[in-house]
């Protein structure tokens, strides 16, 4: 599970507020799958048996610090993990859409399962989260006061800085940072998890990489170029995870920004277009019944935004969790 902080998750988790998980499922009655109502004189939170919860977070490449968010098995309870491995524990008291995907895949399956969120915020794919082999792409601008153009070379993988002048990139301010450094870092966080499995999924000797899902875009949102090269940033990161992982038919489910309705044509809307365009099997043959996108805005429960973190608003969260586990269980059942 990987993207920015769609990804990472702000639905509030404890709480009497109106969109708060608390009041979704002991006052609301929704998600009803997360409440044992029968444990004890007032219920608890109901815990997965077979799926394994497990969320490292970490800014920028391979070495820094990781900080373990989950580990544990599926509840909607908070529980702070103990540090394993260097990795220091941390409660997490909010939620993306691990719960919905989580408890969809335990129905899907008796198998164990185990859900595994490597991301952080506010990273671009067009940036940040560049895969192995993205190239450089150039982008002409026009200075409107006197029609002058100027072209614009935007970082490839490895690259620094985001972007120069071409023909001048030395004269760019040195940044320490580079084009993937996230990408790298968060894949390598994987393979932390994945090296140590039995610490994490306890019992466990073996695993296979069985899907991926991806929510983000609102950083490429915000600059007409990064969003324009959205799509081909997206194929390129599908063929990368899955050679890397060596899951070459994985399934993939990628997800909309929350407030962008079809139709869109601000950098949001291509955003949207690209996460559709994948999706196509005409367009894309290769990806005909193993990638799909999961159009968010009609699962938001109170109007937000990405960038606003949808108002730390629970049930939409949740909404959106339920409706890409769904979707990565359809693309299973039909590679079955």
């Amino acid at each position: 599970m990987m993207g920015q902080s769609n990804m990472l998750g702000e639905g509030t988790k404890p709480g009497s507020g109106p969109n708060t998980l608390t009041t979704a499922v002991q006052t609301d009655k929704k998600y009803p799958y997360l409440w044992n109502a029968s444990a004890g004189a007032s219920g608890a939170w109901s815990t997965s048996p077979t799926v394994r919860n497990v969320f490292v977070m970490g800014g920028g490449g391979p070495g820094e610090k990781i900080t373990l968010q989950n580990n544990e098995f599926m509840t909607g309870a908070t529980i702070k993990p103990k540090n394993i491995n260097g990795m220091a524990g941390a409660a997490k008291s909010s939620i993306g859409p691990e719960l919905g995907i989580g408890f969809s895949l335990g129905g899907y399956t008796s198998e164990p399962v185990m859900t595994l969120k490597s991301c952080i915020g506010n990273r671009a794919l067009g940036w940040d989260l560049l895969p192995p082999g993205s190239p450089r792409f150039e982008v002409n601008v026009t200075d409107p006061k006197d029609n002058s153009t100027t072209t614009e070379v935007y970082a490839g993988y490895h690259d620094t800085p985001h972007a120069w002048v071409k023909g001048d990139k030395n004269a760019s301010k040195p940044v320490n940072w580079y084009g993937g450094v996230q990408y790298d870092g968060d894949t390598s966080r994987v393979y932390e998890v994945l090296g140590n499995f039995s610490d994490f999924y306890p019992g466990a000797t073996c695993y296979k990489v069985a899907g991926f899902f991806w929510w983000q875009g609102d950083r490429d949102s915000r600059s007409l170029p990064l969003a324009q090269h959205y799509e081909e940033n997206l194929v390129r990161m599908i063929n990368t995870l899955r050679t890397q992982y060596s899951a070459p038919n994985a399934p993939f489910v990628a997800a909309s920004l929350g407030q962008t309705v079809q139709g869109s044509t601000g950098g949001d809307g291509l955003i949207l277009d690209a996460i559709e365009a994948v999706a196509n099997a005409t367009k894309y043959p290769e990806f005909k019944g193993n990638v799909a996108a999961v159009y968010t805005h009609p699962l938001e429960h109170t109007p937000g935004s990405s960038g606003a973190h949808y108002g730390r608003d629970a049930f939409t969260y949740m909404n959106v969790g339920e409706a890409m586990g769904m979707a990565m269980v359809g693309l299973l059942k039909g590679s079955e």
